[in-house]
């Protein structure tokens, strides 16, 4: 399967492109794009390149299982993500409780029914260069993310079913424009 890829239209709005399927209408970060190398820790920017989808958490109790190939886990209500640069676990998947800063992953708000991690500053992480760079779920209500792309559950649970192994999200530079 082809890259897919996040474009703009000349109204500005953002779509997710997966080879000749149709695009599926997307949000990006509140702070638009930003080139990887200057992604931080709370910009609200979502980083630009080539992203593997490296594992998918979803909500079984919400949507049963998900039909993909890509590597998968259930979240429970134990589930966060450490977005504390200054911790060991940064931008690593993490049992609740847990003291130092953290996402909860089981969320009431739709956003995290189903969380792609992606490829971006994970090999390894290094501190405060952003964590917690996922393909989400459109939270209720919200136009923006905190630097995520984020679409439609019924859009990403459809994408899922035909992504292959070693699916990747690209980002265009151009975008940064």
């Amino acid at each position: 399967m082809p890259d897919w890829c996040l474009d703009r239209d000349k109204a500005g709005h953002y779509w997710l492109q997966a080879g000749d399927r149709v695009p599926r209408r997307a949000i990006i970060g509140g702070a638009g794009f930003i080139t990887a190398d200057g992604k931080r820790e709370g910009d609200m920017a979502t980083p630009v390149g080539r992203w593997a989808l490296r594992h998918l958490y979803y909500r079984q109790d919400l949507l049963g299982s998900v039909d993909t190939v890509i590597p998968a886990s259930v979240i429970t209500p134990h589930c966060g993500w450490c977005d504390d640069p200054a911790h060991q676990d940064y931008n690593c998947h993490v049992t609740l409780p847990f003291a130092a800063s953290h996402e909860v992953m089981w969320r009431d708000d739709g956003a995290y029914d189903l969380v792609v991690m992606l490829g971006f500053n994970d090999a390894p992480p290094i501190a405060g260069r952003g964590s917690a760079i996922f393909l989400h779920c459109i939270a209720d209500g919200k136009t923006s993310t905190a630097g995520c792309v984020a679409l439609d559950r019924d859009d990403l649970i459809s994408m899922l079913s035909f992504a292959d192994a070693a699916q990747h999200l690209s980002i265009d530079p151009r975008l940064l424009s």
